[in-house]
């Protein structure tokens, strides 16, 4: 049996399903949006970010073992902060969460939109702006928004064997990372391009929609962009374009590696820029297994014709050999063979924002 969490726009549901067909689902805040839902490897609990409209931002965990979510103190921008000169930082979505390393079981991390990172040290009881990152010289001048208005923190890597080491990507603005546990940020987009700037290889400025690290060797490094697919095999210091020449792996949202081998990933190409819709309105998963020298593309199982699924960065995840992936369309897919063949889990769910697998 699998189970993964999901953050929709009718709230969190706990999916479970077996090799070939959708078992489960239990709903939690029927009705409201959440961003992003995630179970802690360390705790066994479960988080959640609320996006509820008229009352705002909401974090919520439901811990081990307990029946009913606890809300939490939601992060706040600490007054006199500013996006820009004349507009006051206001929390504005929490966009993606993440556990810290295994040595800090107390420590937690949220990405927001206006692009700041907030860090607990306390369990999620308390957190608190990283100044470093937030004050970084390059912030007022050279971050920009995207898909949203102001810059948003949507990929955070914590190193497990170094927790002073983090790594966040920025939309708009590029991959940073801290070796001193925030205090000082360096902006890693040597190699990068962005094609709709006037000189596309500027330092900040990078469209990154997701950023991930191999779990099997953290110094691979694996980038979908707004223009393209990039990756990195020393630690960030150089990225090298691995999109598909005349094929469907290039423009995207998410990015998923596999666990065990650090040349095998997984894209779901869209058609750029504005259709933002599956290539040729066919649903695939490009997957290379030598590290984005070649693509294959996965489509057994996936609709192929009159097709709108898109797959957000947050869309999609791994466990072993198994892969889901939901939809703004609301379909859930699901593949248990590394993504050769496809079975459709539900066509019926709300827009997906984010999926991630879950261990019992």
């Amino acid at each position: 049996m699998y189970v993964a969490i999901l953050g929709t726009r009718k709230g969190v549901l706990k999916v479970s399903f077996d090799s070939t067909k959708l078992v489960n689902i239990e709903e939690s805040f029927g009705g409201s949006t959440f961003s992003y839902a995630f179970q802690d490897g360390r705790t066994q609990n479960i988080w959640a970010c609320g996006d509820l409209g008229h009352w705002g931002q909401k974090l919520y965990v439901l811990k081990k073992g307990e029946s009913n979510w606890v809300e939490k103190t939601v992060p706040k921008y600490p007054e006199n902060e500013w996006i820009k000169e004349g507009k006051p930082a206001v929390m504005k979505y929490l966009w993606v969460m993440v556990a810290g390393a295994k040595s800090t079981p107390n420590h937690l991390y949220i990405g927001t939109e206006p692009g700041g990172l907030f860090e607990s040290t306390d369990g999620g009881e308390n957190f608190f702006l990283v100044k470093g990152l937030w004050d970084h010289p390059s912030r007022l001048k050279d971050w920009m928004g995207g898909g949203k208005d102001n810059p948003g923190i949507h990929s955070i890597i914590i190193d497990e064997k170094n927790p002073l080491k983090i790594s966040v990507g920025i939309s708009c603005a590029g991959f940073f990372r801290t070796i001193d546990g925030g205090k000082n940020w360096r902006a890693m987009n040597k190699g990068v391009t962005a094609d709709y700037m006037p000189n596309p290889n500027i330092e900040v400025g990078q469209d990154t929609h997701f950023v991930t690290s191999s779990p099997s060797n953290t110094k691979v490094l694996w980038q979908q962009n707004h223009c393209g697919i990039f990756r990195s095999v020393d630690d960030g210091e150089n990225w090298v374009k691995i999109s598909q020449i005349n094929g469907p792996a290039n423009f995207g949202f998410p990015i998923t590696v596999d666990e065990k081998d650090e040349n095998v990933a997984y894209v779901v190409p869209l058609a750029a820029d504005q259709n933002r819709a599956p290539v040729n309105n066919a649903l695939c998963v490009s997957k290379t297994e030598d590290g984005g020298k070649s693509w294959k593309e996965l489509r057994k199982g996936l609709p192929q014709k009159y097709c709108y699924d898109v797959v957000l960065r947050h869309g999609m995840d791994i466990q072993g050999s198994a892969l889901i992936m939901g939809s703004t369309t609301g379909n859930l897919y699901a593949s248990i063979d590394a993504g050769e063949n496809w079975f459709l889990l539900s066509s019926t769910l709300p827009p997906i924002y984010s999926v991630r697998f879950m261990k019992e």
